[in-house]
């Protein structure tokens, strides 16, 4: 049978009504698409610009903010260092950072690296809900734990001395006449993959000097304001890089990337 050619200009405008689809790029070096705000891109510039220590119960340290400016390890870019002075012995809340602008729903990427083992930090959602950053705890308490509510998928971990990453979807909780009526649900992928899915969270954990709300009515008094993006400082050398946020509306309890 004589095979028939299409002609060129027939073959690209074929090709032009293909429909094409593009997902969220995610895991370590992930681009930030046009539609999101960067929120740190490793210079002293932008955590001054866009970040504050926040003003909570514990609060130690004065600006301006002493999160070191430190070069990559990896990739011999820049990061910045959670290890504040004032965070030293574990002390969560001294010398935590948290972006200026406050957010609802949105969509997250972070990346850490953890230099040294037992190194601990934290990424806050609306600096209420913590997903946790720990080396070698698999538990509910460890790494890439919805904190408290989900286990560690620690297999996924790339070690100590190695880039992370999450991406996160996360949709705010609701209110109607002031009362609460939805708990706030929380999608995060791992390294590129997905490890906890539509996961609602009960509570602010860990009291007054964890996060917005840990001191009402023992974290489970959540009030209708967003909050901001907040990384925790425990007196650790955990690098950050490459963050950025993209504000948007989900309209059910099913969220994701």
């Amino acid at each position: 049978m004589k095979t028939q050619l299409l002609h060129p200009l027939t073959l690209m405008i074929c090709l032009f009504l293909i429909p094409t689809f593009s997902m969220a790029q995610i895991g370590v070096g992930a681009q930030a698409p046009s539609s999101a705000e960067v929120i740190f891109d490793g210079s002293r510039e932008m955590l001054d610009a866009k970040w504050t220590y926040w003003d909570g119960p514990r609060l130690a340290a004065t600006l301006p903010i002493k999160w070191k400016i430190v070069s990559d390890p990896v990739d011999g870019g820049m990061a910045m260092s959670s290890n504040d002075p004032a965070g030293a012995g574990g002390k969560y809340g001294a010398a935590d950072i948290v972006t200026k602008k406050k957010y609802r729903d949105f969509k997250l990427h972070v990346e850490f690296l953890i230099e040294h083992e037992g190194g601990n930090s934290g990424v806050y959602l609306q600096n209420r809900y913590e997903i946790q950053v720990l080396d070698g705890d698999s538990t509910s308490h460890g790494m890439a734990a919805v904190i408290n509510e989900k286990e560690a998928p620690y297999h996924l971990y790339n070690g100590l001395g190695k880039w992370n990453s999450y991406d996160i979807a996360f949709r705010a909780a609701r209110f109607e006449n002031g009362e609460r009526t939805e708990q706030p649900v929380v999608t995060l992928y791992f390294n590129g993959e997905k490890v906890h899915e539509n996961v609602s969270i009960s509570k602010v954990w860990g009291g007054p000097n964890s996060g917005l709300d840990g001191g009402n009515e023992n974290g489970v008094g959540i009030t209708d304001r967003p909050g901001g993006i907040k990384l925790q400082a425990e007196g650790h050398e955990v690098l950050y890089r490459n963050i950025w946020i993209e504000e948007v509306t989900f309209d059910d309890a099913e969220v994701d990337l």
